[in-house]
């Protein structure tokens, strides 16, 4: 083998052939363009590439070819290492939740390990199971992380298939089976069929709960604590200011589930097995038959650390991420984890994001020495005031869709923060517009996995193949809610926003900053 088919083969590892020629041409043409042509369209060329670095997330993670052109951004001018830190410390906040709040999250998944099988067991009425989901998904996504709420809901999931997949194949609960393999399901091939169609019902209602719930609250996306940041909202001042789009929004959303669920309607409708039920049923209570007194005491414990949580979040007793390590403290610490490998194994889900995350402020950083966005905040700031919440929401949505909503929702609310200092626009108007942006970029961005990391997560986990959901079928299960969700976000926006906004300013719920 040749040197360069040996570089070749290690670039990007697994991407398609086409992809790693894409990113390696990027990197030879944008110094040219640079250098000779534009700064400000090597600017866009650079974003338009990172951006198809995101919605090539499932092919190659964004955070090695994006982090290449950012690095080449930088060697040739583009931007500096110094902004890039005060981008990073500006938003010092998210980086604290990615590190430390699903690291937290993830010593309680034991206790909603626990609440979601009970809801499988004991709901018999799939219209009411996944309101419940739903629900359940939206509650918690409000105050912990919603790939995290995905990744327990999916860990339920991956144990009941497990659990009736060795059953079917005539094994009993404690072998070891592979349960990618369906050769030994001859009789019971239908009823597995409607089984993962119920599973894959439940997992998009939960993913849909987590983005209603999400946009609700600071702390319920990483890019609603950048607006918060910037705005200088408290946790229930953010509540307060999104109210008028985000609970027209979460009846909408809850009412589609039970619509689709009782028409049968996009994939939706598949009941569980009452055979599935009983093997279910069986190992739960076999299960907890074996559940020691430590076992329950550290199910108190983390309900416990849960309700500190809510409350320390809902006062704002400490930053976010803060209150996420008190929560790694008290959980392991009254649970008996003192092992720092233990420990470690918690912060896999969050830090390859929080690097990537980084990247994306490079990516600011450089969109605001170069003035990229200035054009469009310019046409935007120079319609009518009325008009600039619609064009916010509406840029905001169609880039979420596609790319990833953390980058979008930080890049225009430092835009409508820079226009403010400029006094281009009023305080109060900036306020719509933050509420815009972020309903902008959490409500849309459900039409595909590339908009919402708890769907991105579940797409490439190893239990997507096994329930058969695939991108499309993704898309095509989403496009209820996405039409639902944009349609009436955009609507209470328009309509109901500025003056609910008024009236709760005139009872003085709201401040005026």
């Amino acid at each position: 083998m040749k040197y360069i088919d040996a570089f070749f083969k290690n670039f990007l590892g697994q991407a398609p052939k086409w992809y790693k020629f894409a990113i390696i041409s990027f990197l030879v043409i944008n110094p040219i363009i640079f250098f000779f042509v534009s700064p400000f369209i090597a600017g866009w060329v650079l974003v338009a590439e990172f951006i198809l670095t995101l919605a090539m997330a499932l092919k190659c993670y964004p955070l090695q070819p994006g982090g290449l052109l950012a690095i080449e951004a930088v060697v040739i001018g583009m931007t500096s290492p110094h902004h890039i830190k005060l981008e990073i410390m500006a938003n010092f906040d998210v980086v604290l939740l990615l590190m430390f709040m699903v690291a937290g999250i993830y010593f309680m998944k034991q206790l909603l390990l626990y609440v979601f099988t009970k809801l499988i067991i004991s709901i018999h009425s799939k219209r009411t199971l996944s309101l419940a989901f739903c629900l359940s998904a939206a509650f918690l996504s409000a105050f912990l992380d919603a790939l995290t709420v995905i990744a327990v809901i999916m860990s339920v999931g991956v144990g009941f298939y497990g659990v009736y997949h060795k059953v079917a194949s005539g094994h009993s609960f404690e072998d070891s089976t592979d349960i990618t393999n369906d050769d030994k399901i001859v009789k019971n091939k239908k009823i597995l069929e409607q089984f993962r169609g119920f599973l894959r019902s439940l997992l998009m209602h939960s993913g849909i709960g987590s983005a209603l719930g999400g946009v609700m609250t600071m702390v319920g996306e990483p890019q609603n604590l950048i607006i918060a940041a910037q705005a200088q909202w408290s946790f229930g001042e953010f509540f307060l200011r999104v109210a008028p789009v985000s609970i027209v929004v979460f009846v909408c959303g809850i009412t589609t589930c039970y619509l689709l669920e009782k028409y049968k309607l996009f994939g939706y409708g598949d009941k569980l097995p009452r055979r599935v039920w009983v093997v279910l049923t069986k190992y739960s209570i076999q299960k907890e038959q074996k559940m020691t007194r430590q076992d329950r005491l550290k199910l108190i414990i983390q309900a416990i650390a849960g309700i500190w949580l809510i409350i320390g979040l809902a006062l704002h007793l400490a930053d976010v991420g803060i209150i996420g390590l008190t929560i790694i403290i008290i959980c392991t610490a009254f649970c008996g984890i003192t092992d720092e490998h233990a420990l470690g194994k918690s912060f896999q889900e969050s830090l390859p994001f929080t690097a990537l995350l980084v990247v994306f402020f490079s990516i600011v950083a450089i969109i605001v020495d170069l003035k990229l966005f200035e054009p469009i905040i310019q046409f935007v700031l120079s319609s009518e005031e009325d008009a600039q919440l619609a064009w916010f929401y509406i840029f905001n949505g169609l880039l979420s869709m596609i790319s990833d909503n953390v980058f979008v929702g930080t890049v225009y609310i430092n835009e409508a923060k820079t226009a403010l200092a400029s006094n281009v626009i009023s305080r109060e108007q900036f306020d719509l517009i933050a509420v815009a942006i972020n309903t902008g970029t959490n409500l849309p961005s459900v039409a595909t996995p590339n908009g919402q990391a708890a769907f991105l997560f579940l797409l490439t986990s190893s239990f997507a193949p096994l329930i058969q959901l695939s991108y499309g079928r993704m898309v095509y299960m989403a496009l209820p809610y996405t039409i639902v969700l944009s349609v009436f976000g955009f609507l209470s926006m328009e309509f109901l926003l500025p003056s609910l906004t008024q009236i709760l300013l005139n009872w003085g719920w709201l401040i005026t900053h």
